[in-house]
């Protein structure tokens, strides 16, 4: 399997509370699959998928990306696995708004001191920017906005993409072109997917949904 996760828990503390978002969650994506995560809001979708990306650690628990173990070793190793190996596409694109798209997608090769122009052209070429390369991201409408992250997502070549409810802030033509996209780039690369999603007729297009429910899965 390339990701395995195993029995991993977290819980935050609300006042006097203490709230289990986690309860001992157990799953495995093969290298190449779409995976859904889908549920209630407040199930605990979105802190599983910041879990499984190496953003939030567990309380207890274990991931593995091809192999290696991905909350061992300090700061510095974890976020150089994060910026080689996964990529990330939020709802809210999170561009630096100072930027050009170029400079935006070539974003994770300049923290990997690797900047490499050209790669993040073909990744906006790609996507179906390559001529809107020199635009500051207020210049671009949301879909292309995203269409920027995916692009981001894609600069160090990962084997694995993380998405959060890509398509929240984009209409539902627009959410669905981009979707669309963004299955085929993995289905290109061989690139496993996994995405948190209240649409239920999104989740239905991936490999396999899984239901969270209360912090455990369902079924």
């Amino acid at each position: 399997m390339f990701l395995t996760a195993s029995n991993l828990r977290r819980s935050f503390r609300l006042g006097s509370r203490n709230i289990e978002v986690l309860k001992g969650i157990s799953l495995e994506v093969e290298r190449g699959e779409c995976v859904f995560l889908c549920g209630a809001s407040g199930a605990g979708k979105t802190t599983l998928l910041y879990t499984l990306a190496g953003l939030e650690r567990p309380e207890s628990g274990e991931v593995f990306l091809d192999g290696q173990q991905l909350y061992k070793g300090n700061e510095t190793v974890q976020a150089r696995i994060r910026n080689q190996r996964i990529g990330f596409v939020f709802q809210g694109y999170f561009l630096l708004p100072e930027l050009t798209a170029l400079e935006n997608a070539m974003l994770p090769a300049m923290i990997g001191k690797h900047p490499d122009p050209a790669a993040a052209k073909a990744a906006l070429d790609r996507v179906g920017l390559g001529d809107r390369l020199h635009h500051l991201p207020a210049e671009l409408s949301g879909g292309e906005q995203q269409r920027v992250a995916i692009a981001r997502a894609l600069m160090n070549k990962p084997g694995i993409i993380f998405a959060d409810e890509p398509t929240g802030n984009l209409d539902s033509k627009t959410g669905e072109a981009i979707m669309d996209l963004l299955f085929s780039i993995v289905r290109e690369q061989t690139t496993s997917l996994v995405v948190v999603t209240h649409d239920r007729t999104l989740s239905l297009r991936g490999d396999r949904r899984l239901e969270i429910q209360d912090g455990v899965l369902a079924g």
